[in-house]
């Protein structure tokens, strides 16, 4: 029997700077808790908003949430997704999502219910 010593795949909560962003986090921690996995922390940025900007943006949106995950003592990854600005946006904005969980080996992602087209749970 072979015994696999690989670190714990990340759980992913897509943040989008609204008060549900507590809930999110709470439900992803107690995922990640169980079997002590990091969070991969998404926040999801305005299609609009320049570089900088942006950074300060993603900035907000994780200080929000951070102390709820160092209680937790779980590792964080953080991480940035813009809005698509097009038609189609609400398919490629969760596509988007998706694949940077993916990337990230995501086990599960965690979304607010309701939120911005193609970041809520039902995209």
């Amino acid at each position: 029997m072979t015994v696999s010593h690989l670190p714990p795949r990340p759980i992913a909560a897509v943040l989008t700077d609204r008060l549900d962003d507590i809930a999110v986090v709470d439900d992803a921690v107690r995922l990640a808790g169980i079997h002590r996995a990091p969070l991969l922390l998404v926040a999801v940025l305005p299609a609009h908003v320049d570089d900088r900007a942006a950074g300060q943006a993603g900035a907000a949106v994780l200080a929000r949430v951070l102390p709820r995950v160092g209680r937790a003592g779980l590792g964080h990854i953080p991480a940035a997704h813009r809005l698509t600005p097009r038609r189609g946006a609400r398919l490629r904005t969760a596509a988007g999502v998706v694949a940077l969980a993916r990337r990230n080996r995501c086990d599960a992602v965690v979304a607010a219910r309701t939120g911005p087209a193609g970041v809520d749970a039902g995209s």
